[in-house]
């Protein structure tokens, strides 16, 4: 089965071959010169009498050529756009591979109907010297000979380079902004109430065992990166928390929050598993699905497998008393995000 899908494929990539080569007008024997036997030395002959200049430069050409060109430039811009206003991968890899097909197409137009075919029989008796690599200057002047749409042609070229270009340099917009102090300056400060992505109270009453919520500062921007939290309730007799860090001003009836954004490469924390038989499975533990970093909540969430490097950074929490919502009661024990972000700071969680 794979071997007749093989040679399906084979087949479908040679009739496009054959049909791109006949819309260029070019023979695809020509193709093939390299792989014809080379001029013997010793047939006798003079090597200046055996090399050939032909110059196959036609207007239909260069038109052709400057349009694939334009083409190629088009495409690329289209991909810059698209990368701004789309996010399509489809569309995306469409445009970029119109793009970069275009350009091999001029090439190989440009290669085969426009640029001096020469063929060169040379001796070799000694090492280049000056006078060798003045001619080797003049040759290369010479290979426009021929062309008489230059300035056409060098604009279309233009087009490319600013098109294409710019499409291969437009993804360096994703590598974002410097995150500056932003993983020290959060919006979390004590008194702040916890709410959900509908801006409504989480109430401490919400917190049920074996899930958890996903909380935003309340009157804060949720777009911030330290802004979302993931809060558990764990059974206060599993509560190990740090030095320092009382249950009764951290983790409110067992109630704890970390930060969302895990500490390996700033994916979230999006799972949370709760094994139903015990003596058989691992502890409760939040799990970033992206490279599976797990972190145990009852221990300040500390990294107990996978990649990352250090501890959630967790959020002390307290119960307004007449509402029953759950309140900041400070900032984070350290700073949010990948560990990389504070590598230079000596950040701990």
């Amino acid at each position: 089965m794979i071997s007749l899908l093989g040679a399906a494929l084979w087949s479908v990539m040679q009739k496009l071959q054959a049909m791109v080569l006949r819309l260029l007008r070019i023979d695809p024997e020509e193709l093939r010169e390299d792989l014809r036997e080379p001029v013997s030395d010793e047939d006798g002959t003079d090597p200046q009498e055996r090399n050939e200049r032909r110059l196959p430069a036609s207007a239909g050409a260069e038109l052709a050529l400057a349009g694939l060109l334009v083409a190629a430039g088009l495409f690329g811009l289209a991909f810059i756009l698209l990368y701004a206003f789309d996010d399509n991968d489809q569309v995306l890899g469409l445009s970029l591979g119109l793009s970069l097909a275009c350009l091999s197409a001029a090439l190989i137009l440009a290669g085969k109907r426009i640029s001096p075919q020469e063929q060169l029989v040379e001796e070799r008796p000694r090492l280049v010297h000056d006078a060798d690599a003045r001619e080797s200057a003049e040759l290369l002047t010479g290979g426009v000979d021929g062309i008489s749409r230059r300035r056409l042609i060098t604009g279309a070229a233009g087009v490319t380079a600013v098109g294409l270009g710019g499409a291969l340099l437009a993804p360096l917009a994703s590598t974002g902004p410097n995150v500056g102090e932003l993983i020290n300056q959060t919006p979390w400060h004590k008194g702040r109430g916890v709410v959900d992505v509908n801006g409504r109270a989480i109430l401490a009453s919400d917190i049920v065992d074996k899930t958890f919520v996903t909380g935003f500062p309340q009157n804060a921007d949720p777009q911030e990166l330290s802004s979302p939290i993931v809060i558990v309730k764990v059974p206060l007799h599993r509560l190990q928390l740090p030095d320092g860090r009382r249950p009764d001003e951290w983790a409110p009836q067992g109630i704890v929050a970390y930060s969302k954004i895990c500490t390996h490469a700033g994916c979230a924390i999006a799972l949370y598993r709760d094994p139903l038989f015990s003596p058989g499975e691992p502890r409760p533990a939040l799990v970033c699905p992206c490279h599976y970093s797990t972190f145990d909540p009852a221990r300040g969430a500390e990294v107990i497998f996978g990649p990352a490097g250090r501890s959630l950074p967790q959020l002390p929490l307290a119960v307004d008393a007449s509402t029953g919502q759950l309140m900041a009661n400070g900032g984070y024990s350290g700073s949010i995000g990948p560990a990389w972000f504070s590598v230079n700071r000596g950040s701990q969680a």
